[in-house]
């Protein structure tokens, strides 16, 4: 469909963020409800730059199951209107939910399913776009009520230039692999493997329902946790967890670079062999979940 701005009904805010606010709104000719992303027309160009690349990717994406579906973007006044699809809930609300709410932990068949999608979505934009996403944390792995996972924001996924992506400012820092924020490294670029370790640390957070580092007070603290501490570790005392999901995010939390694996080897290990093909009922769970929240008790979550 062709369509602008005012083919579309606004149904309010869902969520904001460094570039702008993120609106439900309803497509009544095509009768589709999506997430729409509003930019604001005082980005600049380094941000304007990261938002197409954002659209190129997810663009040429939509083939992917584990990857948000792009219905197209628009610009009006100035601002630029990204139109996606509408997902039910991201993974860091979503834990909170179970943990903080229903005091419960995710059942390891849904990790073991929301570990698949996202492994898959990563090797996907590696293979086929040749782009590692550099931003992986819970805020951007979407679930719906369909049972589906996929991730989302691609707006600082790099070019794999010679498999080595120099930059040193992209990313959440909270998840960043050791090697990216040593100084010793920089201007060494880093590979898939950055990716590796912030899959490793969104799969701990989720399961275990906290953050695996103490809170830093400072980038020195990080810095000096992350590059000279040992890596964080899921352990049996952190729940009924099987050897294999804990040698899975473990493996990811490798801290030599050289010795972490890269995607071919995970999606070949026992974890994600196990819950490749299983037949799990995530929508059944999710559902179940999202119908026991109040929308109050979600938008607590935002101010976390």
């Amino acid at each position: 469909y062709n369509f602008t701005s005012d083919d579309l009904t606004d149904h309010g805010e869902i969520g904001r963020g460094a570039y702008g606010t993120v609106n439900k709104m309803f497509h009544e000719v095509s009768n589709t409800v999506m997430a729409v992303k509003r930019i604001r027309s005082t980005v600049d160009e380094k941000e304007q730059s990261q938002l197409l690349m954002d659209l190129q990717v997810v663009m040429k994406s939509n083939d992917c199951r584990f990857i948000v579906k792009f219905f197209g973007a628009l610009f009006k006044e100035g601002d630029c209107w990204i139109c996606m699809e509408l997902m039910s809930i991201s993974l860091d609300k979503f834990y909170k939910c179970i943990h903080v709410i229903m005091k419960q932990h995710i059942p390891e068949d849904i990790m073991g399913k929301i570990t698949v999608a996202t492994l898959r979505a990563l090797n996907y934009l590696k293979e086929n776009l040749k782009i590692i996403h550099r931003d992986v944390k819970p805020s951007n792995i979407l679930l719906d009520k369909s049972g589906n996972i996929k991730l989302c924001d691609f707006g600082i996924s790099g070019q794999l230039v010679d498999s080595i992506a120099k930059t040193r400012d992209a990313g959440c820092r909270p998840y960043m692999a050791p090697e990216r924020i040593d100084p010793k490294n920089f201007g060494r670029g880093y590979d898939v493997r950055s990716d590796v370790w912030s899959l490793g640390i969104t799969l701990i957070e989720a399961a275990t329902g906290k953050f695996p580092y103490p809170k830093w007070n400072s980038v020195f603290d990080q810095l000096t946790q992350v590059i000279e501490g040992d890596p964080p570790r899921l352990t049996q005392a952190d729940g009924d967890f099987s050897k294999e999901f804990i040698d899975f995010v473990n493996t990811c939390l490798i801290k030599d670079v050289e010795s972490r694996p890269k995607y071919n080897s995970l999606l070949v290990h026992g974890f994600v062999q196990r819950y490749k093909d299983a037949n799990v009922d995530v929508t059944g769970y999710v559902t179940n979940i999202l119908d026991n929240v109040t929308p109050e008790e979600l938008e607590a979550f935002n101010s976390i």
